[in-house]
């Protein structure tokens, strides 16, 4: 069989043409792929203008404080870890950063749980429904502390 230039042309373009779909696939749905970020929490639930007025109104002041918090509960972690691993064990340390850490975590449940409250009365029946669906579905939170103990599976 004789191949023209022409048709070895289209033979190399389609392969090529295959080889680069096959790589922006593997990229795409491999391990490690980054996943498509979801879209913002108002567009999933199909707020409508007045809704969204409401929404961002107690939604801002709501992640300044959780930001806030995260950013003193982040503060408070560090200086336990620092307690723990120091020269010499310090236990009144070690148990005044622990104490801070649950104090700022059940702050911030309260200020999860108000703003939940918030938003539960901006929605509308589906849109709670919907928000509950989506609250529900979240797979647990893992912790640093697991992710470094973690076992590989054999």
């Amino acid at each position: 069989m004789k191949t023209t230039k022409p048709g070895m042309a289209l033979l190399l373009s389609v392969a090529l043409n295959l080889g680069v779909l096959g790589a922006v696939l593997l990229d795409r749905l491999g391990p490690g792929a980054a996943a498509t970020p979801a879209p913002p929490l108002h567009r999933v639930l199909a707020l409508d203008e007045a809704q969204r007025a409401r929404w961002e109104a107690v939604e801002a002041p709501f992640l300044q404080q959780f930001e806030a918090a995260a950013v003193r509960l982040e503060r408070h972690r560090h200086a336990l870890v620092e307690a723990l691993f120091a020269e010499s064990i310090d236990p009144l340390r070690i148990e005044a950063e622990r104490a801070a850490i649950a104090e700022l975590q059940q702050a911030q449940q309260r200020l999860i749980i108000e703003q939940l409250i918030a938003e539960r009365a901006i929605l509308n029946v589906r849109q709670r429904e919907q928000l509950l669906g989506l609250l529900l579905a979240q797979p647990p939170a893992r912790t640093t502390v697991e992710d470094l103990h973690a076992r590989p599976t054999r």
